[in-house]
């Protein structure tokens, strides 16, 4: 068997660890997949048809997934600032302390135990697949803004000091730095 061939089995059986059957402290998997995107999804992408993308199912379904996290009291809908037809996900502090119980908490302390050169080879290996899985599939994943095609980076220096703005030219925002490391569905990446 080829090498990547074997990489490919073994991810499928890491992926049974993220899709199972039944629940995990009471919550199913697309449900852990939604409270885990949205603890790290930028505003942009904390909306319901951005969770039905990312978890890769319907709006209905997206819908369903929203309105058990809400009767646990591990996420919360408010009023979009920008359209208030829309509404945006927000995990309360009770769905942030309840993600310290998730299922891939194994996956990461696995990873955590490598040295940080192999934590980042293993991170850019992963995402070198997704991205060429991606150009095959005419699709595009959820990632983070710094990688993103949209994401502008402006620095000035006033009165000797750099400072640094960020800008969405998609959504045609303001972004802070520290959104920069956060997940957006509508993300694409730079082509070489």
């Amino acid at each position: 068997m080829s090498v990547a061939r074997e990489s490919i089995e073994l991810l499928g059986q890491l992926a049974r660890i993220l899709w199972f059957e039944g629940t995990r402290h009471g919550l199913r998997d697309r449900e852990w997949m939604a409270l885990r995107f949205l603890s790290r999804a930028n505003r942009f992408s904390r909306t319901p048809s951005a969770l039905a993308s990312y978890v890769g199912t319907t709006r209905g379904t997206a819908s369903f997934i929203i309105n058990e996290l809400e009767r646990l009291g591990y996420l919360e809908r408010k009023p979009s600032a920008e359209d208030k037809r829309s509404v945006m996900l927000n995990v309360t502090q009770p769905g942030r302390k309840f993600l310290a119980r998730d299922p891939v908490k194994a996956l990461v302390d696995a990873l955590g135990v490598l040295d940080q050169d192999s934590k980042l080879h293993f991170r850019d290996t992963l995402r070198h697949v997704l991205d060429q899985s991606d150009e095959a599939d005419r699709k595009h994943h959820a990632d983070v803004c710094k990688r993103c095609i949209f994401l502008r980076e402006d620095r000035t220096t006033i009165a000797g000091k750099t400072v640094v703005e960020f800008t969405c030219r998609l959504f045609r925002a303001g972004i802070a730095e520290a959104e920069t490391d956060l997940l957006c569905t509508s993300f694409e990446h730079h082509r070489p």
